[in-house]
């Protein structure tokens, strides 16, 4: 496949006519419009939701993967049990992104919900009645990928008809900060709950919770959304989105970079397992306390990400190889103390990487093909933990978990270094150290015809 064109620094630039123009805020905003977006009703209403949805997410997570490991005693099999999960993703994305581009989004969210709230009381019952075996974990787990697969790509697009185009990129943030606020307070919460009453009540947590996410969508104004119109069935919509997509930088080296992080660094839930059980032997705590940590950090990077004045690829590629670099780290930390400062660290780049990501990919993509566009990137980066989940389990289970995270680290770093270079070669850019101006002592620069231009700070 050949490679895209070369690239423009920001999305502003991009000479593409068939791209909907976005709004795009260069100045950095006051602290008190930090969350912005949230003035809108129909989205505080929605965020208000997701929040409750997310910490009982994450309850349910964490305990579905504890529970796995105390039933079989084995790190793969919370691989296995991820892999289930993600797997539909990664052959069903473009239909979904094709359904979410076609159907109202409201409704496929709403259908979602009620499906994932009698999966996780499904859960709570067997669970609670101590019938649980791990086939039953599978086979759940396995159908809530199902769900989450036509869930994502409306959800991501479902944001732009709550806010609009003005403050997309803010509500993105925004989105991202109550995703790792909820994985702040869900683990947490999970391993007060499996040390105290078992598994099961995390699992009934999550079921009331995605009751009361629909009770929250049945609330919006629907006058206020700002509806795109449905694109019409036609042969070659899956094609299309992908064409669209490969032909445009900011979508196409987004995809590539997640593809890496997705596949060696996006289990990390699977090795904190192996860290907390066999290396430190910490418990359920001390993996929820592993889990807390890394939210913490995302926590930072989302309230950062929110205050970006600008898009560019440059982000991207800088926020994968900052967080393979502290992964990296963390595999030579010599006690859990520093591994958990590593953790934290770890969590602040990974979400930066994954809303520079998200944010570039949405605003290059037209909205009438940006389900598509939307669905295929998810494909790689939750497709690609279907993939990486058990080959990373199996790698800490039968080498040592110091080893997969090493692994899981450097293969993201060495690839944002690789495409680092390519890219920099194609926008003849060159790094300057200017020992003169101590605020800026290292500067990107283009080199053009042997002479050099400051590049666009």
């Amino acid at each position: 496949m050949a490679p895209p064109p070369p690239l423009e620094a920001n999305t502003a630039s991009l000479p593409d006519t068939i791209t909907q123009p976005l709004a795009v805020v260069n100045e950095r905003l006051p602290w008190r419009h930090t969350f912005i977006s949230l003035k809108v009703r129909n989205f505080r209403i929605f965020a208000i939701g997701h929040f409750v949805a997310v910490i009982a997410l994450w309850m349910q997570r964490i305990a579905q993967d504890w529970l796995v490991l105390q039933l079989s005693g084995s790190v793969t099999a919370v691989g296995v049990t991820v892999a289930l999960q993600f797997l539909p993703s990664l052959f069903l994305g473009p239909w979904a992104g094709m359904m979410a581009d076609r159907f109202p989004k409201r409704k496929i969210l709403m259908l979602c919900q009620s499906v994932a709230a009698a999966l996780a009381a499904a859960l709570a019952v067997l669970a609670l009645s101590q019938r649980i075996e791990v086939g039953h974990v599978y086979a759940i787990a396995l159908v809530l990928g199902l769900v989450t697969v036509l869930d994502q790509p409306a959800r991501q697009v479902f944001v732009n008809e709550l806010v609009g185009p003005r403050y997309l990129r803010n509500a993105i943030s925004v989105n991202s900060t109550i995703f790792q606020l909820g994985g702040l307070i869900g683990p947490a919460i999970a391993g007060i709950l499996l040390t105290a009453v078992g598994a099961g009540w995390a699992f009934a947590g999550n079921a009331v919770a995605c009751c009361f996410t629909m009770a929250m969508l049945l609330s919006l104004r629907k006058d206020q959304l700002h509806v795109s119109t449905p694109a019409p069935k036609r042969r070659g919509m899956m094609r299309e989105g992908l064409d669209y997509a490969l032909s445009k930088p900011t979508i196409y080296w987004p995809w590539l970079m997640a593809g890496f992080i997705a596949v060696f660094a996006m289990s990390l839930p699977v090795l904190l397992a192996a860290f907390a059980d066999h290396v430190y032997d910490a418990g359920a705590g001390g993996y929820g306390l592993l889990n807390t940590l890394v939210a913490l950090g995302a926590l930072a990077g989302a309230i950062t990400s929110a205050r970006r004045r600008a898009l560019r690829l440059r982000s991207v590629v800088l926020g994968a190889g900052m967080y393979g670099l502290m992964l990296c780290l963390a595999s030579l930390a010599p006690s859990m103390e520093w591994f958990g400062a590593a953790m934290v660290l770890a969590g602040f780049w990974c979400l930066m990487f994954l809303t520079a990501a998200n944010q570039l990919v949405q605003v290059s993509s037209n909205l009438a093909i940006r389900g598509r566009v939307m669905s295929l990137y998810i494909m790689v980066l939750i497709g690609g933990q279907a993939i990486g989940g058990p080959m990373m389990g199996w790698l800490a289970e039968h080498t040592n978990p110091h080893t997969a995270v090493l692994v899981s680290g450097s293969v993201p770093m060495l690839a944002a270094v690789a495409v680092g270079v390519v890219l920099a070669r194609r926008g003849q850019l060159m790094l300057k150290v200017d020992l003169k101006d101590r605020r800026r002592l290292l500067r990107i620069v283009r080199n053009q015809g042997g002479r050099q231009a400051a590049a666009t700070p």
